[in-house]
């Protein structure tokens, strides 16, 4: 009898093993088709009638995920396109970025390796239909087609030649817009959704922006642009062989590593250079990468866009035959072509109700107002040749506020996607496309709340009661806005916690992936100290004023280390403090723009660290100029 139940135990036991095995092997093997997908273009509707609940301008997947959502609330919808454009999915399926970037929940994966996404809904139904971090970009802009096309809801404009906002006053009240034939529509609207990858409606509103880094005192410089390319001739064994490389992590679909390829020596080195492969598998036998770092381009010129594409274009060949060359597993494939479109990744950020900061992201920081939420790292790609970029550091898991998508100054429009109310920082995280995706589908509920309230989008983002009941219907339409618990990071523990909350939103230090970059009890010295504070100076040009001396930037002040009479010294000369009779720890003490719990804080007054260095900052953007990281 007892081992007659055992062997009943065994077996029950037994199962779920046999069905999880089944259950994975079926999806890897719907991740990949040997034979492509044809494209099918989208069934446009046109304009059907004079008024619409809301107008969705862009249909990137951010643009899409808004309008399937607003039509699910019973809104009538018109999904418009002004970018020349005859398919669905933009920088998806156009851009050819064909390797998802996810928002991963911070949850224990060692019993369950499928990951778990944060804010699901219709990101989540749209994954489930490409099933894999990387995808095939026919298969995935068919899918948008599907989608789209299965709600009546939506009426359909592609390949516009231009489209902008009609106001009246403050308010957006419509968009003009001119179809390819040349004719022009005045469209009326209740309200407008900019999911435009450069917020060009909200702009052409009016609302305030900032360019690229402009909030760090460096207005001029963004991140790069990239134009994605092709290879053809993968089989299985390649497929493989790519994945086996030398310190590579890959999955069934993507691969990511190839370090030594940063060697690359371009034909144009100031203009354009590699990283380290992304490689996303296309069904059939493509894959596409994403490595190429074009600089100078300013996205918001067209004469600019094409100069980019065209030196992307001439050197995707030269980086091809360089793979092939020294890269034994690339040696068999083909160069098949370039992206129709860059890869931008930064251009205006759009002033909200909010602005999302790096401290809400070192803090992990829910938000009562949260409609979705981020989890990846904070990848700042590089500006220029001479700059590497870098991983600032990993948040766990925070909140995107409603009142980030509600721009200044402009009433009756919302902006989703990367342009929205982010700093530059931040939004090296806040910009991938799922967390973009997610900001849509809760645009879409939001209108139909305010027009079922009566209340303006504005006003709805400053009423907790009405965000607790948009909340409440996005969990009910399959979104997941649960803050998860996890452990404080130990970085946030450390003494000079609040000095590095400053350092990390000034850009002055990076903690990588690991958050352990930070360096808080690595001595510094005055060379370091010296380029720290000129970065500063940058963003408050006003306030620091004055130009350090030569001898602290000298070569050989590395080889010091820095002591809290230098840091105050070179800090009063800067902030242009007058030191009369007193030396420039006590008059920055006598000012208030330190404070002795600070200076009690440093173990070493001879010998200081980057942690008492960032304190130092700190104190006296804190006390002297009521700048505050918090």
């Amino acid at each position: 009898m007892f081992r007659r139940i055992r062997k009943t135990i065994l077996c029950l036991c037994l199962i779920p093993i046999f069905l999880s095995m089944t259950f994975s092997y079926r999806i890897t093997e719907s991740l990949y088709r040997t034979i492509p997908e044809k494209l099918v273009l989208p069934v446009e509707t046109g304009i059907t009638q004079a008024s619409y609940d809301v107008i969705v301008a862009g249909t990137d997947p951010e643009g899409i995920m808004a309008a399937i959502s607003a039509a699910r609330n019973g809104l009538k919808v018109l999904l418009v396109d002004g970018r020349n454009r005859t398919i669905l999915g933009g920088l998806m399926t156009l851009g050819w970025l064909n390797s998802l970037d996810l928002n991963k929940a911070p949850v224990n994966y060692r019993l369950w390796d499928k990951a778990v996404f944060l804010d699901k809904g219709l990101f989540q139904e749209w994954y489930e239909g490409i099933r894999g971090t990387s995808f095939d970009v026919n298969h995935a802009a068919n899918l948008f087609h599907r989608m789209v096309a299965a709600e009546p809801n939506i009426d359909l404009v592609m390949n516009t030649r231009e489209m902008a906002p009609i106001m009246e006053g403050h308010n957006a009240v419509g968009m003009r817009i001119v179809k390819a034939d040349g004719t022009e529509e005045r469209v009326n609207s209740k309200a407008i959704i900019d999911a435009t990858q450069d917020a060009d409606i909200a702009a052409a509103a009016g609302a305030e922006y900032t360019m690229g880094r402009e909030d760090l005192g460096d207005p001029n410089s963004e991140m790069a642009v990239t134009l994605v390319f092709k290879l053809s001739g993968v089989t299985s064994e390649v497929w493989d062989e790519l994945k086996h490389h030398k310190n590579t992590g890959y999955d069934d679909r993507s691969i990511w590593g190839y370090q030594e390829a940063r060697e690359y020596v371009s034909s144009k080195p100031k203009r354009v250079k590699i990283r380290s492969l992304n490689i996303g598998r296309q069904d059939g036998d493509t894959i596409l990468i994403n490595t190429m770092q074009i600089y100078g381009i300013h996205p918001l010129e067209p004469a600019s866009v094409q100069e980019g594409l065209r030196i992307g274009e001439e050197e995707a060949p030269l980086i091809v035959d360089y793979l092939k060359k020294n890269f034994k597993e690339f040696s068999s494939l083909e160069f098949a072509g370039t992206a129709p479109e860059l890869y931008v990744r930064e251009t205006r950020h759009i002033r909200g109700e909010y602005r999302l900061t790096m401290a809400d992201l070192m803090q992990n920081r829910d938000q009562w107002d949260a409609i979705a939420y981020g989890s990846y790292q904070v990848d700042i790609q590089s500006p220029n040749s001479s700059n590497t970029g870098a991983i600032l550091m990993s948040p766990k898991q925070y909140g995107v506020p409603f009142r980030c998508l509600v721009p200044l100054k402009v009433d009756g429009l919302l902006v989703v996607g990367r342009s929205a109310s982010f700093d530059t920082l931040p939004h090296g995280s806040a910009r991938v496309i799922p967390l973009g995706m997610a900001t849509g589908q809760a645009a879409g509920a939001a209108v139909k709340l305010a027009l079922e309230r009566g209340v303006s989008l504005r006003d709805m983002s400053r009423s907790k009661d009405d965000i607790s009941e948009l909340r409440k219907r996005l969990m009910q339409q399959g979104m997941d806005l649960r803050m998860r618990h996890f452990a404080t990071p130990e970085y946030a523990k450390h003494k000079d916690y609040p000095g590095l909350l400053a350092a990390v939103s000034l850009g002055l230090t990076i903690g990588g992936y690991d958050n352990k970059g930070w360096a808080l009890d690595e001595a510094s010295d005055p060379k370091r100290f010296a380029y720290q504070l000129r970065v500063v100076q940058k963003k408050y040009p006003e306030f620091l004023s004055r130009e350090l001396e030569p001898a602290a930037l000298a070569a050989e002040s590395v080889k010091r280390p820095l002591t809290l009479k230098q840091a105050a010294s070179m800090l009063a000369m800067v902030a242009n403090a007058q030191v009369v009779g007193k030396n420039a720890e006590e008059a920055l003490l006598a000012k208030g723009w330190l404070k002795q719990d600070t200076l009690n804080l440093i173990s070493r007054k001879d010998k200081l660290t980057n942690g008492d260095t960032f304190m130092l900052i700190r104190d006296v953007l804190q006390y002297g100029l009521g700048v505050t990281f918090i």
